[in-house]
C-alpha cells in the first residue's frame, strides 16, 4: 500500500522531512504497526518515535487510536501530543 505520511512539531525536525510518500509492507495494518514500521527506517525515526505511546496519528485528517487499520488511507499524519486551547 502506498500512502502519503506528514509529520509535525519535533517528530518532522527528528525525522528530517516534512512529509513523503512510502509503498509499506502488508505486515502495516494498523497505526501502530506504521510507528513500529517506520522506527525501522533509521535514526531519525527511531528518536522520533522512541516512544510511540505518546505520538498522534490522523487519517484522512481524523484522529485515531493506534488499533485503528490504516487501509484506503490516503494521508496519515503523524504528531506530538498537543496542548492549548
Amino acid at each position: 500500500m502506498k500512502v502519503k505520511l506528514v509529520y509535525f512539531a519535533w517528530v518532522r525536525e527528528r525525522i528530517d522531512k516534512p512529509e513523503e510518500d512510502l509503498d509499506l509492507p502488508d505486515s502495516v495494518v494498523t497505526a501502530g504497526d506504521l510507528l513500529q514500521h517506520l522506527k525501522t527506517l533509521g535514526d531519525g525515526y527511531e528518536a522520533a518515535l522512541q516512544y510511540p505511546e505518546v505520538i498522534r496519528v490522523a487519517v484522512n485528517q481524523e484522529h485515531v487510536d493506534h488499533d485503528e487499520p490504516i487501509a484506503g488511507a490516503r494521508e496519515i499524519g503523524i504528531f506530538p501530543p498537543m496542548t492549548g486551547g
